[in-house]
């Protein structure tokens, strides 16, 4: 990690020494936030790599430069539709995207070719020059054609560039979505590892200043230097005075020593084990570790290396968050870290952190389980630990018979405590929707109310810690389809008349068709028609597990 941290500071060194910076033009990134993301690449999760080397590129972004932020897949699992401009293009918006990034949960689909269509649409790009960089590691899955959109862009954009970098793809696939770059005069950029998606997002994010201007006349040779040496300040941030170096990412950011302090002239900056060479001077020098923070006056020379230890008084956590004891980490779970100062909750399923010394609490939530734990923090305590949720999982499906064909239509699912209260009702949990629908709960007795069209029904369960609890719901049910060319709509009554005389309506619908799920019995249908003709009554059964099929003229 330490090499890599090396090149990474080295490459963003020469960036600011060779003037590089982001194109003049608004830029939106585009990032995969499909499922895949979650694959590994040298034992780490795609998409922390990714959040990562964001974060390092936009560190070197100058503070007017108008970068946006798009993702897609990261709200829904099966949606071609879940694309978000989450940052539009603005000055200052690095640390805006950093934490959209953070925050991004990766779970959908790929719908790239949209993505772009909707990046460039928001630039503008038909009155003004305008680039898009896409990271994806996976190819079109919604039906978009990427390389006929690349002409279209290209044909129909004032200056429109589409830069592609494919993070993990192979030789063959990154063929198919290259032609989206290449016709638009932008670039495909394989990157199969950290350090090649790094390397990459460099290259696509940056463009080279203009050439400098002539050199003047050489003046005159200057009197003799006293010798430099390569690096003049090398900073290390440890948990505590003679304690432990954070395992989690160091920031460090240099200001000039004037009258504005940290918040005036950005000199330099680096992650973790970084060494500067700086003219000689007062600065002052600022590390973030997570949540902690710590500053502190340095003065140097051009000929003597100065090593600065800084105190960050803080501790570090590495939290799991798990259902039951012995359970594996679910990434499901939200881990929310409370602080001296500050809340970060934008943590699922395991977490490293750094924290402020002090009172600490800890809350993990999944599904309708909820675990807490409030800790006294000591500067330099290094806390690896587990949080126990106490829940078991319940996985609801209904069935039109028992051990019949699964309804996998129109389901609708609510969990309820089964404790009635004195007015007869039931608290409601949480709820779902379709078959194969999971509920985390903590222990006890709940009812599952199940909606499939026209049929309700009740079954009541328990939850068990650690356990899965299949809730199989049997509806005793069958479907109707109705055809009545010329129809208005149709209203369905129960059979049997009340005492008053009046049968209770079950559904309706309009048009001239309909098809609905019923639960067993007899019925009467009353057809609507929109000329004249008159409405007309029709008595059907409906038989658990069989399909009725009536035709109405």
């Amino acid at each position: 990690m330490a090499v890599f941290a090396r090149s990474v500071a080295a490459a963003i060194l020469l960036l600011s020494m060779t003037t590089f910076g982001f194109a003049a033009n608004k830029v939106i990134i585009i990032l995969d936030a499909s499922g895949s993301m979650w694959a590994q690449i040298d034992g780490k999760p795609k998409l922390e790599i990714a959040r990562e080397s964001l974060r390092t590129v936009l560190q070197s972004v100058p503070a007017d430069d108008e970068i946006g932020f798009m993702a897609y897949g990261h709200r829904e699992k099966g949606s071609c539709d879940d694309i978000q401009l989450i940052v539009p293009p603005q000055p200052g918006s690095a640390s805006a995207i950093t934490d959209a990034a953070d925050s991004l949960k990766f779970l959908g689909k790929t719908p790239l070719t949209a993505a772009v269509k909707q990046a460039a649409e928001a630039l503008k790009y038909t009155e003004d020059k305008a680039t898009v960089v896409l990271i994806t590691d996976g190819l079109e899955t919604c039906g978009g054609d990427p390389c006929a959109l690349g002409k279209e862009l290209k044909a129909s954009g004032v200056d429109f560039t589409a830069d592609v970098v494919g993070f993990g793809l192979t030789a063959d696939e990154g063929k198919q979505i290259a032609c989206l770059a290449e016709n638009t005069g932008g670039k495909y950029i394989q990157a199969s590892d950290e350090k090649a998606l790094q390397e990459a997002l460099v290259e696509t994010v940056a463009a080279p200043a203009p050439a400098p201007a002539p050199e003047p006349a050489p003046a005159p040779a200057p009197a003799p230097k006293a010798a430099e040496v390569d690096y003049n300040f090398i900073p290390q941030a440890f948990l505590k005075e003679g304690g432990e170096v954070p395992k989690i990412d160091v920031y460090y950011e240099i200001f000039k020593d004037d009258a504005k302090g940290a918040s005036g002239e950005h000199v330099d900056s680096g992650y973790n084990v970084v060494k500067f060479h700086l003219a000689a001077g007062n600065y002052i020098v600022v590390a973030t570790s997570g949540a902690a923070r710590a500053e502190q006056k340095v003065s140097l020379t051009a000929d003597k290396a100065t090593d600065l230890a800084l105190n960050l008084n803080a501790a570090e956590l590495s939290i799991h968050a798990r259902p039951a004891p012995g359970a594996d980490v679910d990434r499901n779970a939200q881990i929310s870290i409370a602080y001296s100062g500050g809340t970060s909750d934008s943590n699922y399923g395991e977490v490293k952190y750094v924290v402020p010394a002090g009172e600490t609490k800890v809350t993990v939530k999944l599904g309708a389980g909820e675990a807490s734990e409030t800790m006294q923090l000591a500067a330099g305590q290094v806390v690896d630990k587990d949080i126990i949720v106490g829940v078991g999982k319940a996985k609801a499906n209904a069935f039109y018979t028992q051990g019949g064909e699964k309804a996998e239509t129109d389901v609708g699912w609510k969990v309820y405590k089964a404790a009635k209260k004195l007015d007869g009702s039931r608290d409601q949990v949480t709820y779902a929707y379709g078959p194969d629908s999971q509920f985390d709960l903590p222990p006890g007795d709940y009812v599952i109310g199940v909606d499939v069209q026209a049929v309700s029904t009740e079954q009541p369960f328990s939850v068990t810690v650690g356990q899965v609890t299949d809730v199989n719901v049997t509806l005793n049910a069958g479907v109707l389809a109705v055809d009545a060319p010329g129809a208005d709509g149709f209203k369905i009554f129960e059979a049997k008349k009340n005492i008053q005389g009046e049968r209770k309506q079950v559904t309706y619908a309009y048009g001239e068709k309909m098809q609905t799920t019923l639960a067993a019995g007899d019925y009467v249908l009353v057809t609507n028609f929109t000329t004249d003709k008159a409405d007309k009554e029709t008595p059907f059964t409906v038989k658990a597990g069989e399909r009725s099929e009536l035709k109405v003229e």
